[in-house]
């Protein structure tokens, strides 16, 4: 099972991402959990992914999916790609469909 750590305020939902890997083996559990959290949040996304190194077509297809669910007035933000995964987003253009921004700093 996916591990994402939920974190409301007020305005928005942080979660995030504890998995290293998101692709074949976990797509479809990443995505239903990802998008029943959201859709039942109804706020807007902010996605920390700092912690996923590695994400194939089957990981990029589920954050599609997710971000497909979501109203278009819910923005989905993804924060802190690692290199191999902001690439992934950069070959297929999908960094041109997804906001997509540096990590913000944790509070401790």
């Amino acid at each position: 099972m996916p591990t994402l750590i939920v974190n409301e305020t007020e305005d928005h939902m942080i979660i995030t991402v504890e998995d290293a890997r998101i692709d074949a083996a976990i797509a479809t559990r990443f995505k239903d959990r990802l998008r029943e959290i959201v859709l039942r949040g109804k706020k807007p996304v902010r996605l920390d992914m700092r912690r996923v190194d590695f994400m194939d077509s089957s990981g990029l297809g589920a954050m599609i999916a997710v971000r497909k669910a979501l109203p278009e007035a819910l923005p989905l933000v993804l924060e802190g790609l690692t290199p191999n995964v902001e690439r992934v987003f950069r070959l297929t253009r999908m960094d041109t469909v997804f906001d997509i921004r540096p990590a913000v700093p944790q509070q401790e």
